[in-house]
């Protein structure tokens, strides 16, 4: 047998629902970011420790390969420099593009909780509508 609930107890209860659904949202949103920011943190402390990791032994081995060039292409110094830094400006550029496409804002949106509030808004339009 069916209860008949009178329209401003279900008002109450619909007011509560949806302060718990929008509770909800806020915490799944918090986590989400948290998540991106964790994220972020890791990828650029990965990035400043292999940049200075990495320093020395470049700086080393583009001194070996204009040493190599002047020696086994017979290039002049000056030549087999500028030679070695072109295409290690070439490859530097081509890494900072690489992490900057990585660090965009749409790789950071938390998708999760605007898809999630995008079907709450759809849900709440269809029990609203008549």
């Amino acid at each position: 047998m069916a209860v008949a609930r009178n329209v401003p107890d279900i008002f109450t209860d619909l007011v509560r629902e949806f302060a718990s659904l929008f509770r909800s949202e806020i915490r799944l949103a918090r986590a989400e970011i948290s998540e991106k920011i964790s994220l972020v943190g890791l990828a650029l402390g990965l990035f400043v420790a292999g940049a200075a990791l990495l320093m020395a032994a470049l700086v080393l081995l583009l001194e070996a390969a204009v040493v190599a060039l002047v020696e086994q292409a017979a290039l002049s110094p000056t030549g087999a420099t500028l030679l070695v830094a072109g295409l290690a400006l070439l490859a530097g550029i081509l890494c900072l593009w690489i992490a900057v496409n990585r660090i965009q804002a749409r790789n950071l949106a938390p998708r999760r909780t605007v898809s999630q509030l995008q079907r709450d808004a759809a849900v709440a339009k269809m029990q609203v509508s008549p």
